[in-house]
């Protein structure tokens, strides 16, 4: 029993995967070593086939030597003399390579030593030659005992070369040899070592599958899971709640039971008890709803009232959808939410809307009067102020005379002043219909509007180029008419205006007056040498009917302005004004890019 309980248990999970990672790491450890032994013997191999090459060299560039010096000898050639020269170097290169390679053996290290007694020797015998013979002091006996003694030498060099040759052909074979015995049994070791570990490892797993501490945390999960869900379900004001197609059981959540008014599981969750609650009048929508859901296997969302427990009138929106879960069962799953706050909001938001229609129709109807009905006897006092004046004027004593010029003074004002009221109301309610233009092209439109007064005003007006866009073009005309109109009106006593208008492509983050909404305008500036103004009143002048001057100073209405707002409104942009008395004004308008 209890080595039952022991292979059940957590602890025998444990020891198999303790095992497992030790044989992991003694396989790595074991492979590794087969590795560097196999690196070493490699390196070994190679250390040796590099020295017989080496020592090869040696023999070769000695014998280069005696052939420079006997081609000397002979033709008096200083030509034959190169390899003899270059031999020298390129034998202490050799020696220097065969000494390091041979570095770590006792033995080669003596015969490397005898060596390069031989070789020096050898060396000696030709440079005292090769004097003798550019002094022409040699004769044939010195130079039969000259090759006689190199000769003798030169064999024993060889002798001392082979010797070493068959020192590291010894070691070769015995490197060999340890090279194909590692490399003949490290494949299989490995594969073994590897199919041992691969075995350990499928147990662990299928027991890691089979444990029930795995079910256990999954519970503990879920458990965990659940209370994060009824908590949103506080939060959110919703509720949820299952039917089992299987069972046809419901089941409700705790805030499910929260949102009638009533306790937790204060009742048995049921089609039937939650139709209890719902309002008469919705009575027969919820049970059409709900049978459509049996039908169609589906839950739309859909509104209805219910009554709470408490008696309070609410209104719940619920939808739902089946789920399967992986047995092949399957759940109605549902979601209630209280939505009572969105519809009266709504209604609220619908009678705003009737009212907004209502003043908007009043607008309307004071437009017409505005147009019809104030113009007509404003019209007809015109009329009899004018006849009067041509008429009976001179009749008139002197002060009659000018109170018949400030009522007609007063009269063209008021006209001006409707004028600019149905103005501005087409701003408002006009329909914003924009098209791709040309601004340049606006701009000489407001210009030619203007043309009596830049010529009476001697104005100079210099632009660059403005771009194009997509705009309410004929809105857009008029805001370049309404600011070129004030910068001509409030220009300095004889001083002829100089009106600047420059554009630019910019972005919002560059520009301290707009917000940081990352997105591009083009920043349009109209800035003249006018009176100019405080700039405490700066965002005043574009208030309706507001005005910095007395109207018997600078004529106008105060509109002409807030119309130019409007407009900017419109296109969704940003305008600034900035101004300082007796130096001049600078309307900077950001239209935004489509």
């Amino acid at each position: 029993m209890k080595r039952i309980q022991l292979h059940n248990s957590p602890l025998f999970l444990r020891i198999i995967f303790v095992l497992s990672a030790a044989i992991i790491f003694f396989i790595a450890g074991v492979t590794f070593k087969h590795i560097t032994v196999l690196k070493k013997s490699s390196t070994w191999m190679v250390n040796s086939y590099e020295v017989n090459i080496e020592l090869e060299k040696l023999i070769s560039y000695l014998k280069d030597a005696e052939t420079g010096q006997m081609g000397y000898a002979v033709t008096r050639d200083k030509s034959f003399l190169k390899p003899y020269y270059n031999s020298k170097q390129l034998m202490k290169a050799s020696f220097d390579k065969v000494s390091e390679l041979c570095r770590n053996s006792r033995t080669q290290q003596d015969n490397l030593k005898k060596l390069l007694g031989l070789i020096n020797k050898r060396q000696n015998h030709l440079s005292q030659a090769l004097y003798l013979i550019k002094q022409n002091k040699i004769t044939d006996i010195v130079l039969q005992e000259n090759l006689n003694e190199g000769k003798k030498t030169m064999d024993t060099i060889r002798k001392k070369v082979e010797e070493m040759l068959i020192v590291e052909k010894n070691l070769l074979k015995i490197r060999q040899d340890d090279y194909h015995n590692t490399i003949n049994y490290t494949p299989l070791f490995i594969y073994l070592t590897s199919i041992i570990s691969l075995v350990l490892l499928t147990i662990a797993f299928v027991k890691m599958n089979e444990d029930l501490i795995v079910l256990k945390k999954a519970n503990n999960k879920l458990t965990v899971t659940n209370q994060a869900s009824s908590l949103a379900e506080i939060v959110g004001e919703f509720g949820s709640w299952q039917l089992n197609l299987e069972t046809n059981e419901y089941h409700f959540s705790d805030n499910e039971y929260r949102l009638l008014g009533c306790d937790p599981q204060s009742f048995k969750a049921s089609l039937e008890k939650r139709l209890e609650f719902v309002h008469p009048e919705d009575l027969d929508y919820v049970i059409k709803t709900t049978n459509v859901m049996f039908a169609n296997k589906d839950l739309p969302s859909y509104t209805y009232r219910i009554i709470r427990k408490d008696g309070e009138i609410r209104y719940f929106r619920g939808m739902g959808r089946i789920v399967e879960n992986l047995s092949g069962n399957k759940t109605f799953v549902g979601t209630t939410s209280d939505v009572t706050d969105e519809i009266l909001a709504n209604k609220l938001l619908e009678e705003r809307n009737r009212e907004l229609e209502l003043n908007n129709k009043e607008l309307t109807a004071f437009n017409y009067i505005a147009s019809h009905d104030l113009q007509e006897p404003l019209r007809k006092i015109e009329t009899f102020i004018s006849r009067l004046i041509d008429k009976d004027s001179t009749s008139l004593s002197e002060s009659g005379q000018q109170y018949l010029n400030k009522i007609k003074s007063s009269t063209s004002r008021m006209r001006i002043l409707i004028d600019d009221l149905l103005q501005f109301s087409r701003t408002n309610k006009s329909e914003k219909i924009y098209e791709l233009s040309d601004l340049n092209v606006l701009f000489d439109n407001a210009k030619q509007e203007l043309t009596q007064a830049i010529d009476e005003k001697n104005a100079k007006i210099v632009t660059n180029k403005l771009p194009e866009m997509s705009v309410i073009p004929f809105q857009i005309q008029q805001l370049f008419t309404n600011i070129i109109g004030n910068s001509l009106k409030y220009s300095k006593e004889n001083v002829p205006p100089i009106i600047k208008i420059t554009s630019a492509l910019v972005h919002s983050k560059n520009e301290k007056r707009l917000p940081d909404s990352h997105d591009k305008f083009y920043k349009i500036a109209i800035e003249d040498n006018g009176i100019g103004f405080n700039q405490e009143y700066a965002d005043k002048i574009f208030i309706l009917f507001n005005r910095l001057h007395n109207k018997n100073e600078y004529s106008g209405t105060g509109i002409g302005l807030a119309i130019c707002k409007k407009i900017v409104e419109n296109h969704r942009g940003y305008i600034f004004a900035t101004g300082k008395p007796q130096v001049g004004t600078k309307i900077t308008i950001y239209l935004p890019v489509a």
